[in-house]
C-alpha cells in the first residue's frame, strides 16, 4: 500500500515484496533481482504463487546415511536417483531409506528428488535456458514433464516463470 511518501505492507512475505519493490523503483531491475536470488525468493511473487524449496541437507551430519543420497541429488539433480540407487548410496534397504526421509527430510526420496529438480529447473531458467534445456538437465526428461511439475508445485507454467523474471 502506498500513500504518498508512505509505503506499508502486512506480514513477512508481503515486507519481503514491498523491500524489493522499493530496491527495484531506486536501483532498477537487475540490482533487484540479484538481491531476490542472494535471498532466495522470488523478486516479484506471481499472485497465488507458493513459495517452495527443497528441505536442507545440512542437517543430516556427515556420518549419516541420508549424506551420501542427499549430496548425490545435489551434484547431479539429472542422475539416477531411483529409491533403489539411492538405498544402495546410503548403504540401507529401501525400506529404511524411506523411514529415514521420511524422519530426517519430511518427505519421500522420490518428492524429495522431485524438488531438486524443480529448483535446478528454476536456476537454469533463471539462467536463460529454454524449457527444453531446463528440462534436460534439470532430470525431468521433457518439456512437458517440467510444465507439469512446475506447474503443479509453483502454480505458474516455466515459460510464465521466466518470463515474470525478465529473463530473454
Amino acid at each position: 500500500m502506498r500513500d504518498g511518501s508512505v509505503v506499508t505492507s502486512a506480514g513477512v512475505s508481503s515486507g519481503i515484496d514491498l523491500a524489493l519493490a522499493l530496491v527495484e523503483e531506486d536501483h532498477g531491475p537487475r540490482v533487484a533481482r540479484d538481491v531476490a536470488e542472494a535471498m532466495v525468493v522470488f523478486m516479484q511473487r506471481p499472485g497465488g504463487l507458493s513459495q517452495f524449496s527443497a528441505p536442507s541437507r545440512r542437517h543430516v551430519g556427515r556420518d549419516h546415511p541420508l549424506r551420501a543420497p542427499l549430496d548425490a541429488v545435489a551434484a547431479d539433480p539429472g542422475g539416477d536417483h531411483s529409491v533403489p540407487a539411492m538405498a544402495a548410496r546410503a548403504a540401507v534397504s529401501v525400506r529404511q531409506l524411506t523411514r529415514l526421509f521420511h524422519d530426517e527430510i519430511g518427505t519421500t526420496p522420490a518428492r524429495y528428488v522431485e524438488m531438486v529438480r524443480l529448483e535446478s529447473a528454476q536456476a537454469q531458467l533463471q539462467a536463460g535456458h529454454t524449457v527444453a534445456v531446463a528440462a534436460a538437465r534439470s532430470g525431468f526428461g521433457s518439456a512437458e514433464t517440467l510444465r507439469r511439475v512446475f506447474t503443479s508445485r509453483l502454480g505458474i507454467t516455466p515459460a510464465a516463470y521466466r518470463d515474470h523474471l525478465g529473463v530473454p
